[in-house]
């Protein structure tokens, strides 16, 4: 079974995606994972985001490095939202998540492009959204806990370019699938997110095998 996830920034669907895989026993990617690593890369070795090739270039990353705590930093996440709008990133990382997703006993898979582009015909597809004031306090939270005194004006200046930007995108930008359950995790707690998440997993699921 494959479980597609996806969703803007501090949505939820990582955290969604990952209990959804261990509800079902089923390996999970974060694919933001692979464009925050080609952003640390492009960074490590000064190079400039904004320039596609230099972005493309960073795509030959060490795979230790999905393992890297400071994939979590914000300034990661801004580089990465940058480099994920390069069509030529895309596409090197493509066929990866394809892979991934094309196992055995399936996967979850959590992006912006995942019901759309990665995994098309996976078996129950979800889009996971909520406010982006409430988007912001969450990542704004996060931040604070991991020592960051950024405000949350500027978090929430963030969350919002980065929504246009992926948007925006002229290759595979962020859009709910037509045939995606939608998820607002706007006023719901993680557990009763996950539950509705699994519930909704079920009927999509339920659905396709009658």
């Amino acid at each position: 079974m494959i479980i597609a996830v996806d969703g803007p920034a501090a949505s939820g669907k990582g955290t969604i995606a990952r209990a959804l895989a261990r509800h079902y026993r089923l390996p999970h990617l974060d694919t933001g994972l692979l464009y925050r690593a080609v952003a640390a890369t492009v960074i490590d070795l000064e190079l400039d985001p904004e320039q596609e090739a230099d972005a493309v270039a960073a795509c030959a990353f060490d795979e230790q490095l999905l393992g890297d705590e400071r994939l979590k930093d914000d300034a990661i996440g801004k580089a990465a939202s940058i480099v994920s709008a390069h069509p030529l990133v895309r596409s090197a990382l493509l066929q990866r998540q394809r892979r991934f997703a094309q196992q055995p006993d399936g996967a979850v898979l959590d992006g912006r492009d995942i019901g759309t582009v990665i995994a098309p015909d996976a078996d129950a597809k979800l889009f996971v959204k909520a406010t982006p004031t409430i988007r912001a306090q969450r990542r704004h939270a996060e931040l604070r806990a991991r020592g960051s005194a950024v405000s949350l004006d500027k978090v929430l200046a963030d969350i919002r370019a980065r929504d246009e930007r992926d948007s925006s995108r002229s290759m595979a930008p962020l859009r709910m699938a037509d045939d995606a359950a939608l998820l607002d995790t706007s006023f719901l707690s993680i557990d009763a997110a996950v539950q509705r998440a699994i519930a909704l997993v079920e009927a999509r699921t339920a659905g396709r095998s009658a």
